[in-house]
């Protein structure tokens, strides 16, 4: 239980889902932990439930570069070193088809969900200890499309460019960048998609979604954090540039 012994982790989107999930994961590895989010109270209330020492936490929205810039610092401060980065903050936007989107929701999906991962490789990377790695949180919906969420398909498809990219520029340092490539999980975002499908009964947009999944159900956030905890560790060491599909069978 001891995979990432003082190893000095970023989450960010980490105070709710897979996030918090993988941070106590990661927490009962050893590792010393930053959690970032933009939500305070949920970020106090994670604080409360871990109560331990080896975990902070950042107010931070990961689309504008001063407060990616201030998460790193108060890492650096607070733990010393950066050798683990989750790239994992996402919002879904709405569900509705291109013709009808609202602008001002795309350019909000596409600001978190991409740009966000661009500030982080930008300013996260270059404080990294050699040999590190970076875990940014994809989707199914980065390896196929899905009508009415055309922003969240498109901000999901383009950061692999970034993961690919990252992944050569950072090759020299033996920094591993790879995305993870969830189908639906039991969170807030897929209650909220649910709910936006089918306001009136959003378990039958749960039931859509499970037919489509070979398993016939959605994953847990601890699934997906046993997936980020492989990755993160030295298991995962000669994998880079990769994409790594957790969807119970949907892209098969």
């Amino acid at each position: 239980m001891n995979k990432l012994k003082n190893k000095v982790v970023i989450i960010t989107g980490g105070a709710c889902g897979i996030g918090k999930a993988t941070a106590s994961l990661f927490l009962e590895n050893g590792a010393k932990v930053m959690l970032v989010d933009i939500n305070e109270n949920e970020l106090k209330n994670a604080m409360d439930e871990f109560n331990n020492a080896n975990i902070d936490y950042c107010l931070a929205d990961v689309s504008k570069s001063d407060d990616t810039k201030y998460y790193v610092s108060e890492t650096l401060l607070k733990f010393g070193s950066i050798d683990i980065f989750f790239s994992n903050a996402g919002i879904e936007g709405v569900f509705k088809s291109i013709v009808e989107y609202p602008e001002a929701i795309f350019d909000q999906v596409i600001a978190v969900n991409l740009k966000g991962v661009f500030l982080g490789c930008q300013y996260v990377i270059p404080k990294m200890t050699e040999g590190g790695s970076v875990i940014i949180t994809s989707s199914v919906a980065g390896l196929k499309g899905f009508e009415g969420l055309g922003p969240y398909v498109a901000s999901k498809h383009a950061i692999i460019g970034i993961m690919k990219v990252a992944a050569l520029e950072n090759a020299d340092r033996k920094i591993r960048v790879n995305t993870i490539h969830p189908g639906p999980v039991h969170t807030h975002m897929m209650r909220s998609i649910e709910e936006d499908i089918a306001p009136d009964n959003p378990k039958e947009a749960q039931k859509g979604f499970e037919a489509i999944i070979p398993f016939g159900r959605y994953a847990e956030a601890d699934e997906i954090a046993n997936l980020v905890l492989f990755m993160a560790s030295d298991e995962s060491k000669y994998i880079t540039g990769t994409m790594q599909v957790i969807d119970g069978g949907m892209n098969a």
